[in-house]
């Protein structure tokens, strides 16, 4: 017999978080870092962010269509998964997100702000998969289940210029997966006070 469950924790983020980080010796080092976050349902209202480390921007850089939710992302989740993208004291810069493709062949997320435009862009994908990961998990409070399009190869281009280095191959559990991931249908929580 199969059973529904619900998940008993309070939703904070419903949407992506896809990143991309490259490293020109096999991830011993990172040498470009990006969080890109599409939004669909947060407390403080839907948007995009990208969180940049990188010195193609010199040092961490940050951009959203709703500062309040880059804001509620750095003091919720961003935090956890790469600390110095929680500093609140980063200005957030206006920008417009588009997207195009998928991971059949491509996918390419376009940032264009008044002082940068910046382009990432996944490709050569292997087999996707999906992970729910429980509040506690790797000592973070927050749990999350999402579904990984792992890219093989992807671009990182600020003003024209290609970031160097590329993703390397990572584990997720026992499935292969990269440094480079459209992280799609994913879900925040966090345990009920």
């Amino acid at each position: 017999m199969t059973t529904m469950r619900v998940n008993p924790h309070e939703l904070i983020v419903a949407g992506e978080n896809s990143f991309l980080r490259l490293s020109l010796d096999e991830g011993k080092t990172i040498a470009h870092r990006t969080s890109h976050w599409r939004v669909f349902w947060s407390p403080v209202g839907p948007g995009h962010a990208l969180f940049i480390e990188s010195e193609l921007t010199n040092g961490i850089k940050i951009y959203s269509d709703n500062v309040a939710l880059a804001r509620y992302l750095q003091r919720q989740i961003e935090y956890l998964l790469h600390k110095p993208f929680g500093d609140t004291h980063i200005p957030v810069i206006d920008a417009i997100f588009t997207r195009e493709g998928d991971p059949r062949s491509y996918a390419a997320e376009q940032i264009e702000s008044s002082v940068d435009s910046i382009r990432l862009v996944w490709y050569d994908f292997i087999t996707p998969f999906n992970f729910s990961a429980e509040p506690g998990w790797n000592n973070r409070p927050l749990g999350v289940q999402t579904t990984f399009f792992p890219a093989t190869s992807a671009d990182l281009i600020v003003n024209g210029k290609f970031a160097t280095g590329k993703p390397w191959s990572e584990k997720r559990g026992d499935q292969l997966s990269s440094s480079a991931c459209l992280a799609w249908c994913e879900t925040w929580v966090r345990p009920r006070a």
